[in-house]
């Protein structure tokens, strides 16, 4: 008679080798690992830490070497909406009803809280690190992108939004790299800035979702691709997704990596 234990292994390299089998087929992808569990989130950095968020409401963070650490009191503030982890050493935790940034330290202690009301800062849906150790958001109300400190000060903002666009953004995500600020509406694609603040362009690709900007590539899913595009070019590539990916809670690329949540756990394949 199997054990509960040697039926969860069983389990698990079942799907191994469902996915595995699959993967190895497709060009693009080769598997590489899973973190079993059951998980609602996850984000990654530049230094392959991973950052899972559980359906119990406990945040992981894993090191490339196996090492962890949790952060257990996620829900002090309301339900997590997004997670920046641009910087390992200052994780970012954004609580979009309370309109509150909880700011982290490598170890997943806490170094402060901003509550954006306080700086009448009512409407923002995306926040993200700015490389100079501070912190861009959308304000919606006041149509701008700011800067804000640590302690929520605002230290510099664009022109209102109102006067230079005929249709207003409401971006999903902000992402800082080289050089560039993003910001990614679904419904109306990139708007890149400099650091000032001057607008620069609009990429107008659409219904993207888990934007990243890699080596000056963007890259983004729709429809069960990847996509892969260098601004200024033509050059956009597509990679299909394998047919075992359809029922993903999130995929996300990263460091020559591709990343795909299931109900079963978290999926990592090289990408080529």
């Amino acid at each position: 008679m199997m054990t509960g234990k040697k039926i969860i292994l069983l389990f698990y390299f079942s799907i191994f080798t469902a996915v595995y089998g699959f993967a190895q087929n497709d060009s693009s992808f080769v598997f590489k690992k899973i973190y079993p569990g059951n998980f609602s989130y996850f984000t990654i950095d530049n230094l392959d830490n991973i950052y899972l968020l559980s359906n119990t409401n406990q945040l992981k963070k894993i090191s490339r070497d196996g090492d962890s650490v949790v952060f257990n009191d996620v829900r002090k503030y309301g339900k997590l909406f997004s997670i920046d982890a641009t910087n390992p050493l200052k994780l970012l935790l954004y609580y979009k009803n309370f309109s509150t940034i909880v700011v982290l330290d490598r170890f997943l202690n806490i170094l402060n809280t901003i509550n954006l009301r306080q700086q009448n800062i009512y409407k923002v849906k995306a926040i993200a690190a700015s490389y100079d150790n501070h912190i861009w958001l959308f304000d919606e109300g006041d149509a701008m992108l700011k800067k804000i400190d640590d302690n929520g000060t605002v230290l510099m903002s664009t022109v209102d939004f109102r006067n230079i666009f005929d249709s207003i953004p409401s971006p999903e995500q902000i992402l800082d790299r080289d050089k560039f600020v993003y910001l990614y509406d679904t419904a109306k694609g990139f708007y890149t800035f400099d650091y000032y603040g001057s607008f620069k362009t609009r990429i107008p690709f659409l219904n993207w979702s888990s934007i990243d900007v890699i080596a000056n590539n963007l890259y983004g899913f729709s429809n069960n691709l990847l996509h892969q595009y260098k601004p200024g070019s033509l050059n956009l590539r597509e990679y299909v997704l394998p047919v075992s990916f359809n029922n993903a809670l999130q995929i996300k690329a990263g460091n020559n990596k591709l990343f795909v949540l299931q109900k079963e756990g978290l999926l990592q394949f090289l990408l080529k």
